[in-house]
């Protein structure tokens, strides 16, 4: 877990712990049973070794968007020989509360995986009293988040396209316009916790609003194993009931 960071922050807000001690801890025991290849017993035996609320940081970036778009249609004009017919078009859109983490101690993937964040319930820094609290100054300056923002924002923007595709889409391209790009420095609560399973550490991470969890975990070799060798086998099988069978069309076509 963290160490407590003392040196001030300037965020513009900082959202509350909506999710207990006790809610983190029970969020993280059916997460840890999930996916086939972790070990069977590792929900029950895996032993916390802390956990500790902090304040992590995030950029909150908000946009307008002017969007070209172009791609490919499955609906074509009646008679018309080709498969795809070529459509296009333009979107306006306007967006808010895109995410992008500012931590120094958590990776870009592990904040945007407990994301979103109930930013509405956001307060001003005087009402929270960091001076006790747990947490991260802010590690990624502005001009690097704001690459990540415009992808981030042209993501969004290609989805909200693809909307007017009528079909099946496939070739879409965007040239989004970002005009208005804004940003400010927020703190968000986040549980970070370690746990211990066969004398190996790994975290674990819960949204300190939503509850929304995220973390590492150990596979079972053996399960990988026998996973693999039963595809091997699959495979092998199918090659075997091929060439069978193209071996009796074989005699059935011979004079």
């Amino acid at each position: 877990c963290p160490p407590p960071r003392r040196r001030p922050a300037a965020p513009a807000g900082s959202g509350p712990f909506g999710i207990g001690r006790g809610d983190a801890e029970r969020i993280m025991r059916p997460w840890l049973g999930r996916g086939f290849f972790r070990p069977g017993d590792l929900a029950m035996r895996a032993a916390i070794d802390c956990i500790t609320p902090v304040y992590v940081p995030f950029w909150v970036f908000s946009a307008h968007t002017t969007t070209h778009w172009t791609a490919d249609s499955s609906v074509v004009p009646a008679g018309a020989r080709a498969s795809w017919y070529p459509v296009y078009g333009t979107n306006a859109g306007e967006y808010r509360d895109l995410l992008i983490g500012a931590s120094g101690v958590l990776t870009m993937q592990e904040t945007a995986e407990i994301c979103p964040f109930e930013l509405g319930r956001a307060v001003a820094p005087e009402e929270v009293d960091l001076t006790n609290a747990v947490y991260e100054p802010f590690r990624v300056p502005r001009k690097y988040a704001r690459p990540l923002a415009q992808q981030g924002l042209e993501d969004w923007e290609r989805k909200a396209c693809q909307r007017f595709v009528p079909g099946q889409c496939r070739n879409l391209k965007v040239n989004v316009l970002l005009e208005g790009l804004a940003s400010e420095p927020v703190l968000l609560p986040v549980w970070i916790m370690a746990y211990r399973y066969q004398d190996r550490v790994y975290s674990f991470l819960v949204n300190g609003s939503s509850g929304k969890a995220t973390g590492t975990a150990p596979n079972d070799w053996k399960k990988m194993v026998l996973y693999g060798a039963a595809v091997v086998l699959g495979i092998l099988l199918l090659l075997f009931l091929f060439a069978a069978c193209a071996g009796a069309f074989g005699m059935t076509a011979s004079p």
